[in-house]
């Protein structure tokens, strides 16, 4: 397939543009500054990808991203913008353009305190969890909100917990049943959960936690 990633410069982006890329996949992967990241120019698991200038929150500048492909994922992030306005933005402009341009699937990479725990309630609503970046948690919940009110066959991918930065990969995953602070997948790991939901998709307009298996 034809397969657009933005946010491709990040830690989640590189590991997606990896994993579709060896899945023969043609990659276009797109970054706010193409001459921020001269390593995905000549690293060997991203130099197949084309590599393109892009504003996820800018729907023109999507719709040329994202013209011709079969599937998008987002792994987009600004820290330095509000999250509110960011994911927000980010969501309406991708959904809006993949209607234009045809793109068929859309996977966004998540973030688990916004989904539900043992409990039923979102983790970040539940006693003793870290709330310090809870503006930034709350700007997640709301691009969720308007991934919900879009037409798109789309899915939203987040970790159980959060992300193992220094473990191994063990090239497996499992989707588990809710939201667990403790749980962990490394990105390598979780890129082939954002890319089988583009192969193989079993989340339709649904959100999802994968950890290590």
């Amino acid at each position: 397939m034809n397969i657009v990633i933005f946010g491709a410069g990040g830690r989640a982006g590189r590991r997606a543009v990896a994993e579709a890329t060896r899945r023969g996949h043609h990659v276009t992967a797109v970054v706010r500054d193409p001459h921020g990241h001269p390593d995905l120019h000549s690293h060997p698991d991203l130099r197949q990808a084309h590599l393109v200038a892009g504003d996820v929150t800018d729907q023109a500048s999507v719709e040329r991203a994202a013209a011709g492909h079969d599937a998008a994922i987002s792994a987009a992030v600004d820290l330095s913008a509000p999250a509110h306005d960011f994911f927000t933005t980010a969501a309406r402009a991708l959904t809006t353009a993949a209607a234009r341009t045809g793109v068929r699937r859309l996977v966004v990479v998540g973030l688990a305190s916004i989904l539900p725990g043992a409990s039923g309630a979102p983790l970040m609503d539940q006693p003793g969890y870290p709330n310090e970046y809870r503006s930034f948690y709350l700007g997640h919940a709301a691009g969720l909100h308007e991934l919900r009110n879009s037409d798109l066959d789309w899915a939203y991918v987040a970790p159980t917990g959060d992300f193992d930065h220094l473990g191994t990969p063990t090239g497996h995953y499992r989707i588990t049943e809710h939201a667990d602070p403790a749980g962990r997948i490394t990105y390598a790991d979780f890129a082939i959960a954002l890319l089988d939901e583009i192969d193989t998709p079993r989340c339709h307009r649904a959100a999802i936690t994968v950890q290590q298996a």
